[in-house]
């Protein structure tokens, strides 16, 4: 019985891999995660918007996207881990840090998944040779966040520093951050010879460079060269910054 939970759990998650376009009804108080180290617990907000009960079930990784419950290995505990939602009810998922050594100068990235297992179909619903049913899943990054690190995390994208250098035969932006804290580029532009131009983004981990590539271009811009980029904040909203490219 216990492997054919397994195998019907592993099936649900490839569901959820490939249903792009597809939205889940239970929706997250929030886009990610901040977990303060001196709380010593956090709890996340879950709404069933469905018109019918389903089945959650949530776990935390350390970045693997296809983990199941099973085979992760993480210092938390969430409570409830298995539950039924009811439909248009409210349900908070307590996360507690069991304490595990974790980096203490700067954060650690782990990452929420949120289940979401649609009910059987009954009467004629059931009988619809149409029917197609896809358990999905939602993935949240988590922040555990020590206690006492240096600087502002709201200010800490104003210190990112950025240099332009070799690509391949094109060019790339690589950026360095100095502070504690993971940071989330969502855009980022610069403009050379009067021409916009646009560069791939990602997240940067602390203390740590990062290399995004340019769009379009061949040759390296000139120091001074303004760059502009948007970042997250801890509560998902984007921020505007600007700065320029170091010798």
């Amino acid at each position: 019985m216990r492997k054919f939970v397994c195998a019907l759990r592993v099936g649900l998650l490839a569901c959820c891999l490939c249903a792009a376009g597809v939205h889940a009804n239970v929706l997250i108080g929030g886009t990610r995660v901040v977990f303060p180290a001196k709380d010593g617990e956090v709890t996340v907000r879950l709404t069933n918007d469905n018109e019918r009960p389903v089945l959650v079930e949530s776990w935390i990784d350390r970045g693997d996207a296809h983990s199941t419950p099973e085979s992760v290995d993480v210092p938390f505990l969430i409570t409830p881990p298995l539950f039924r939602m009811d439909a248009k009810k409210e349900q908070s998922l307590r996360i507690v840090y069991t304490h595990e050594q974790l980096p203490a100068d700067r954060e650690s990235l782990f990452w929420l998944n949120v289940l979401e297992v649609p009910p059987k179909p009954t009467g004629a619903e059931a009988q619809s040779q149409n029917l197609l049913q896809l358990a999905l899943r939602s993935r949240l990054k988590l922040f555990y966040r020590p206690a006492n690190l240096a600087g502002d995390p709201l200010k800490a994208p104003a210190q990112l520093t950025w240099k332009a250098v070799a690509d391949g035969k094109n060019v790339a932006l690589e950026v360095h951050n100095p502070t504690p804290y993971y940071i989330t580029l969502t855009e980022l532009s610069l403009t050379v010879a009067g021409k916009p131009l646009t560069a791939e983004t990602g997240m940067v981990a602390p203390m740590a460079d990062l290399r995004l590539p340019v769009q379009a271009l061949a040759n390296k811009p000139a120091a001074g060269t303004p760059v502009s980029f948007t970042a997250l904040n801890d509560f998902g909203a984007p921020a505007t910054f600007t700065s320029t490219i170091a010798p």
